[in-house]
């Protein structure tokens, strides 16, 4: 018989998970699957729960949280030989992986429909170091407002909890001197920030990096040169779009490999965690997963 483990945060989605528990393991075992389910508690609890249910052979792993959740369960998986299939209840406060495959417009009959199907689509993972990242590596001030919001803020305010913090570091952004280089061409000079993105989702913006696949073992990059808080705000709001990719003070370029140094201390956030600091090489590992996702006429 086929296993299935679902590895659940309890408090993500304003605590829901709790109520749709049971529904959700009768269904894969409906399915024909031997369902168990795993709490997380504390931080790296769920990419050890990932990282033991691979190993004794799960044919199914689901990540029921939010991106942190996501995130763990990728890093206890990544470096197993013989991994097992993804699947996915988005319950966080973005939801970037969801909205990439459309899994966060399902309701729970939909998403369970999902997870007992057999539609896979293969996905890539970049490797940043000895960590992994499904959505986005990044660096620079605005790019610590996932781990500098705090939880009980997110679970009472959704994604606005992250504008409200993002508008106290606005004041506080200075550009940086960089030397990256990527797929044998260099860029030398400062930025603001940068984003290395797997999926055209990040941070619940949709057009931030509108020509990026989770499939085409490429990186999306944006980087943000030196300007103003003026200009900033006003890129900032053609990110909604998609049309801050034709400033003249943004960098877009696809890459499978990127290595990036930055003058003194930067912070690396890698799916909305903590991802140690800059410099770091980024490499884009083609069709790690396979990850159970909607059928195309679902997806349109």
């Amino acid at each position: 018989m086929k296993k299935a483990r679902l590895i659940y945060n309890p408090t993500s989605g304003r605590e829901q998970m709790k109520k749709n528990l049971p529904y959700i393991l009768d269904r894969l075992e409906q399915a024909g699957y031997e369902a168990s389910a795993h709490q997380t508690k504390q931080e790296g609890c769920a990419k050890e729960a990932a990282h033991d249910a691979g190993l004794r052979g799960y044919d199914l792993v689901i990540a029921a949280g939010g991106d942190g959740t996501i995130f763990e369960v990728i890093n206890g998986l990544a470096e197993l030989e013989n991994r097992p299939r993804l699947g996915l209840i988005p319950a966080g406060t973005t939801n970037d992986l969801g909205r990439a495959f459309k899994l966060h417009d399902l309701d729970m009959e939909g998403i369970c429909d999902v997870l007992t199907g057999d539609h896979v689509s293969p996905l890539d993972v970049g490797k940043a170091g000895d960590q992994y990242f499904v959505n986005i590596a990044a660096g620079g001030s605005l790019t610590e407002l996932t781990y500098d919001t705090p939880s009980r803020l997110k679970t009472m305010m959704g994604q606005m909890a992250y504008y409200v913090k993002g508008f106290e570091k606005l004041f506080f952004l200075k550009p940086r001197e960089a030397r990256i280089e990527y797929d044998g061409r260099l860029f030398e000079g400062k930025i603001m920030l940068f984003l290395i993105a797997n999926s055209n989702s990040v941070g619940g913006f949709e057009k931030l990096s509108p020509d990026a696949k989770l499939d085409d073992g490429l990186f999306d990059m944006i980087l943000l040169k030196k300007t103003n808080l003026a200009d900033f705000v006003r890129i900032g709001s053609l990110a909604l779009t998609g049309q801050h990719i034709y400033e003249d003070k943004v960098i877009y370029i696809q890459a499978n490999r990127i290595k990036i140094e930055i003058e003194g201390e930067m912070q690396l956030n890698l799916d909305g965690e903590h991802g140690g600091t800059i410099p770091k090489e980024f490499v884009n590992l083609h069709h790690h997963f396979e990850m159970l996702v909607p059928k195309p006429e679902e997806n349109e």
